[in-house]
């Protein structure tokens, strides 16, 4: 973290600034958190962060403090997630700031205690977005005190002021009822009138004109330097930042170079060793050809990667640290590196395996060109990124292009053969210029014998070389030598004077992309602010939502009724709780002999200062950790935990993580129906849905997109949606971690107020809390107080206005001040803050609480064994044996509820759907104007067998854009509803199968007809009938791979590596299209081209459209023989044809014969190692079973993503 915290501080600085004399004042400053341990960590990503929440903040405060230059700093309420220790460690440094530094701060505080509260000189309070104070913070408190408002002693005065404008929670004093303002137009009014109003504009209005016009100046001159930063200086110093960032991501940089390995052993292999005659001289160009395609495939990552970051990149144009454009040239520096070595571990070995000319001028020559392809291709789908604001356009057009590209890049159709109006995509594709120049140096100077086959007539009849010709374009009547130049010329238009023009051209068109990313960036990167609710639009209630306050509902939500909530009495006990994890092959400790119980009717506060074990606690006792080792008892009820305690409890997590489509209402429908008993009527569990959201003030936003933060629902409404989540499920127990983080006091104080009506129902709850008020914690009944390394330093009651806990810390030598907090006093005690030397978590051994509390958590376990649980539910009644089960309802009914929502989901992302719709229709299209109406000519039969294989292009772009929305599906579920056991793991992968089906299906149509015809194919309903059914079929197929490997991936830019892998250099390489099945290595010939699922789906589409044509070569097709002695064509050709396809165009003729290789399109086929026509709809048969058995992957790479969470033992 302090690379990347120095790096941000260089952008700030002039080019003439010592980047040394900078970082140490501001080290200085970061060093007040006592916590330099978070150098060596990642920041990670929004699930499964690597950072702690509290790292982040840190780091969120370190890195804007390098903006040095800036005299004003607004600070949005940056201690959240902090205990209060931290918080107010934070407050001070920007004291410190103000003091020393002279800096102007505006900071926005939740839950601000009264230690943070002084350190501020003055305070702005709104009501409505009126001012109904500003002055010093020394006289807030009086001037409220005075209108007739009370502060409750120890409460902090930042809570105070907000409560007064809120009915429901402000204190009136005694005979002030009726002269109090009453609404937030009556506060302004007051403070407008008041002496203090005055007071402030006469301070605003005499500050000195001449220092005034000083500052002014000195920031025209400061914002002045800033735009004079060159770029390439911003550029230079972001590319160490780049290079700081692939190292921390090294397992996916990992991959990348794995894959190179992996590609250049495979398809080196595919190639092995190519002999030097005619053999090879259809497989050499694709031996040329294919290191561009598989490179080409590897960069389409880059698209998302460019999204991936984009967020990071927006945060720091808003910090002034760099401009976006010099981000996008510092990457295609970085680029450099990072493709010579990829590709030179490839070329080290594919090169070699091929058997290539091995001269230095073809070997660097070849290694040269290709690295500046990459780099191309590289910055093209960067661009692509740059460009686009939604990654679903971005991924169909990085798709569309790379099929498009390689299409026309000479190899699958020569130049020469290009249909015109489509032949300046050639000159505009980098492919192109790559595969001409490293043809040319490759061919150039090669020479090849022609052998049998290429030289015919071949047989015992046949002798000599007179009276033969080779087959191969541009070869000479009666030699057996082919020139390699005049064989590219003529089959290629490929000249060897291009080399080097080439080359130039390939780094015109790097720098061009690289600067059109750098436009592209700095054009279209935005970022929103504020937060926007979304409404469903088939609400009837749309109306409601302009009603709306959307920071809060002026209805407290706990003056509802709870009485007709099921709850369940429930103890809940936990005995000398430890917690083991690996670490660097040893065990590390997190908890250490926790104990404690809640009982009914009890609100239980976990607290302790940040990385005390809170968190960890709250996951083992839920029954949430599915690594690391557990010792100890949880008992239920005086029972260990059941198969059912996931589902039957309630768990808020810190991070509100919910399905970002759906509404509020089916949210919490959609947790009601698969949490409580499947016996339960459906009509029972929305209504209690309805309570539940009545309780939580939800009502208004029921039919509210939930969306992701920014835009969707606030943080605060998030938090009371998650809270419902849980509730819905009818919990018998109820974990809360932080439900207050991020609230404001007033937000707060209803939660805990809920809280506090629920738990004298019967709800037993244990909530974790933050930077908590005096009047918040005293809402608690019982504290469990932990010390770093997870060690309890108190447990047992709070007592009324905490008088318990404050007696037990005082009489062990803490006394708390008359005025302090409490909360915030206790856990400044345990992390020694004011210099004590005593032991907390030994004294809480030594101390009688904890025999006491140890005795009566033995007496509720063998109390709770004797006595039998209380119906509470008719409903419930009948239901004892869904105990016994890990999930509410049948696996069946999961299935159907997850994947209706699943298919509203896809309906509400619109973008997803068309962009892959637009995908096949563009594909199609392309493909059938490509091949347009072909003939019956051998070049022909050549085109419909790449029209088929273009087809297999369609894969790459949309498993690119499925697998980031399979990814951000699986976390939702892996976050939330696996733990819950909301539903089972097979469902969560069932429904993501089935709502793709019907998008599947219409993507296969509609490429099917944009295609099929165009091209020409027959037009007979058994025909077109059979490629229509392998075309859907393919793309069930396609998906399956796609999620199967997106599954298991950790993110979306680890599975857009491993694509290119599994994809290119295994399925595309051995289905015998690109090298026949003949000419495939051995070692992979018996068996991988049987194992690929492409082999069939080139056999299911390719036969029925070939099989049955009558050929006839055109005259540049023809081989011309010359004839021996008097015999006719016939006759010298009869012992030839007899056992070889093909047709003599004039057997009567004396002189010289031609020869056309095939008479019909089986002849052809044939030489595909399709044998005869039944293939096709063996194919087809096959590729079903493809299908059916790549969807079983899907199911087990989830499998053995998915662990069983761990239990107290």
């Amino acid at each position: 973290m302090t690379s990347t915290t120095i790096y941000d501080s260089d952008r700030t600085l002039q080019a003439d600034d010592s980047l040394r004399d900078f970082d140490q004042p501001q080290k200085a400053l970061t060093v007040t958190f006592k916590d330099l341990s978070v150098e060596v960590h990642g920041l990670g990503e929004d699930y499964g962060s690597t950072c702690l929440s509290v790292l982040a903040d840190l780091f969120s405060f370190a890195q804007s403090q390098t903006s040095r230059r800036a005299p004003v700093q607004c600070w949005d309420n940056s201690t959240r997630g902090l205990d209060a220790s931290n918080a107010l460690d934070f407050a001070r440094v920007l004291r410190k700031m103000a003091d020393e530094e002279h800096k102007s701060i505006v900071a926005t505080l939740y839950q601000a205690g009264n230690g943070i509260y002084d350190l501020f000189d003055k305070v702005l309070v709104l009501a409505e977005g009126r001012e109904i104070y500003y002055g010093p913070t020394t006289e807030a408190k009086q001037y409220f005190e005075d209108m007739g408002f009370k502060c409750t002693p120890g409460a902090n005065i930042s809570d105070f002021l907000t409560s007064v404008s809120v009915p429901t929670e402000r204190q009136i004093r005694p005979g002030y009822k009726d002269k109090i303002p009453t609404s937030p137009a009556d506060f302004e009014d007051a403070y407008k009138t008041s002496p203090l109003f005055e007071r402030m504009a006469r301070q605003i209005n005499t500050v000195s004109e001449k220092s005034l016009s000083d500052e002014v100046e000195n920031l025209l001159r400061l914002r002045d330097a800033e735009k004079n930063r060159s770029l390439p200086f911003l550029s230079r110093q972001g590319s160490p930042y780049q290079f700081q960032i692939i190292w921390g991501d090294r397992w996916s940089n990992a991959l990348q170079i794995a894959s190179a390995l992996i590609m250049a052993l495979v398809t080196g292999s595919l190639f092995y060793n190519l002999p030097s005659d005619s053999t090879s001289i259809f497989t050499r160009p694709g031996a040329l050809f294919f290191p561009i395609q598989l490179f080409a495939m590897n960069k389409m990552s880059e698209t998302t990667a460019s999204f991936m970051g984009r967020r990071i990149i927006s945060r720091h144009k808003r910090l002034a640290f760099h401009r976006p454009a010099a981000y996008a040239l510092a990457s295609a520096a970085t680029d450099v590196p990072l493709v010579i070595l990829a590709y030179s571990l490839f070329q080290l070995i594919y090169y070699f395996i091929v058997d290539f000319q091995r001269e230095a001028g073809h070997f660097f020559t070849n290694w040269f060109v290709l690295v500046l392809c990459t780099l191309c291709f590289s910055s093209l789908f960067r661009m692509i990124g740059a460009w686009c604001r939604h990654f679903g356009l971005a991924s169909q057009i990085t798709g569309w292009m790379t099929m498009v590209f390689m299409v026309y890049a000479g190899y699958l159709i020569p130049v020469p053969s290009m249909p015109v109006w489509f032949r300046w995509i050639s000159w505009l594709n980098p492919a192109t210029y790559t595969f001409e120049a490293i043809m040319a140096k490759e061919m150039g100077d090669l020479t090849l014998d022609c052998i049998q086959p290429q030289l015919i007539p071949f047989g015992s009849t046949y002798n000599g070389t007179q009276y033969r010709s080779c087959t191969v374009r541009g070869s000479t009547l009666g030699s057996t030598i082919i020139n390699g130049e005049t064989y590219m010329n003529a089959q290629y238009s490929v000249y060897k004077a291009h080399i080097w023009r080439n080359a130039g051209i390939l780094i015109g068109f790097w720098i061009f992309l690289a600067l059109m990313t750098a436009v592209g960036f700095e054009i279209n990167l935005h970022s929103d602010s504020g937060s926007k609710v979304l409404f469903d639009q088939r609400s009837k209630k749309k109306e409601a939502a302009t009603k709306i306050d959307t920071e809060k509902a002026d209805e407290s939500a706990a003056s509802h009724d709870v009485s007709y909530m099921s709850l369940s009495k429930t103890v809940f006990t936990f005995k000398d709780i430890s917690y083991f994890v690996r670490h660097e092959g040893k065990d590390l400790q997190l908890l250490r002999g926790v104990s404690g119980y809640v009982k009914p009717g009890q609100l239980v506060a976990l607290m302790g200062s940040s990385g005390a074990g809170k968190t960890t606690l709250m996951d083992v006792l839920a029954q949430r950790k599915d690594s690391g080792t557990i010792e100890g008892s949880i008992m239920v009820n005086g029972k260990p935990q059941g198969i059912s305690f996931q589902r039957t409890t309630g768990y808020c997590e810190q991070n509100d993580v919910h399905e970002p489509t759906a509404t509020v209402w089916e949210s919490l429908l959609f947790s009601a129906r698969l949490r409580q008993s499947h016996k339960i009527p459906d009509e029972e569990k929305q209504d209690y849905v309805r309570g539940i959201m009545e309780l939580l003030e939800l009502i208004p936003l029921q039919h509210a997109i939930v969306g992701t933060p920014g835009e969707g629902l606030s943080i605060e409404q998030r938090k009371r949606l998650t809270l419902a989540t849980e509730l819905v499920a009818k919990p018998s127990l109820l974990f809360l971690d932080e439900p207050t983080s991020g609230l404001d006091g007033q937000s707060a104080y209803e939660i805990c107020r809920f809280m506090r009506r629920l738990a004298a129902s019967g709800q037993t709850i244990i909530c974790t809390i933050h930077q908590p008020s005096a009047t918040l914690f005293d809402a608690f009944d019982v504290l469990l107080l932990l010390a770093r390394g997870g060690r309890t330093t108190y447990f047992g009651p709070t007592g009324r206005n905490s008088a318990t806990v404050i007696d037990y810390f005082s009489r062990n030598g803490a006394a708390c001040p008359p005025h302090a907090n409490p909360a915030e006093h206790i856990v400044d005690v345990v992390q020694g803050r004011f210099g004590t030397e005593i032991d907390w978590p030994q004294t809480w051994l030594d101390s009688p609480e904890r025999e006491a509390a140890i005795t009566e958590l033995d007496a509720l376990n063998s109390n709770s064994n004797e006595e039998k649980e209380p119906e509470t539910s008719t409903a419930t009644e009948a239901v004892d044996e869904d105990q016994l089960a890990g999930f509410a309802t049948p696996v069946a009914y999961q299935v159907y509820l997850v994947t209706s929502r699943q298919l509203v989901a896809l309906w509400r992302n619109p973008d997803y759907v068309w962009n892959k719709i637009g995908l096949h229709i563009t594909n199609g299209l392309f493909g059938g104007f490509t091949y347009w109406m072909l003939g019956d000519g051998t070049f022909d039969l050549q085109l419909r067998l790449m029209a088929v294989f273009n087809f297999v292009f369609v894969a790459p772009g949309c498993i690119n854009q499925l697998q980031p929305l399979f990814i951000r599906n699986r976390d939702v579920f892996e976050t939330r509803e696996k733990k819950s056991k909301t539903y089972h793991w097979f469902a969560f992968v069932a429904a993501q199968l089935l709502s793709e089906t019907p998008v599947l299906i219409v993507c296969g149509t509609l490429a099917f007809v944009t295609w099929y015809f165009t091209v020409g194919f027959p037009t007979e309903a058994r025909i077109s009938g059979q490629v229509y059914l392998q075309m859907i079929l393919y793309e069930f197929l396609y998906t399956s791979l796609g999620q199967a490997i997106a599954a298991y991936s950790p993110n979306a830019y680890f599975a857009a590596l491993a694509n290119p892998i599994i994809i290119g250099a295994g399925l595309i390489n051995f289905c015998g299209v690109v090298v026949p099945y003949s000419q495939i290595t051995a070692f992979w010939r018996y068996w991988l081209y049987w194992l690929d699922p492409f082999t069939y789906l080139i056999q299911g589409m390719l036969e029925p459209v070939v099989w049955d044509i009558e050929v006839r070569c055109k005259s540049n097709e023809l081989t011309h023989i010359p004839l021996l002695g008097n015999s006719t064509c016939g006759e010298y050709l009869a012992d030839f044809l007899s056992s070889e396809p093909g047709y003599v165009v004039d057997p009567g003729n004396s002189t010289m014969c031609a020869y056309c290789p095939y008479s019909t399109g089986a002849d052809y086929m044939r030489t595909m190692n399709i044998n005869d026509s039944s293939y096709g709809w063996r194919g087809v048969g096959i590729t079903a079973l493809f299908c059916v058995s790549s969807y079983a992957l899907v199911f087990l790479m989830m499998k053995l993503r998915t662990k069983t969470t761990k239990t107290a033992s």
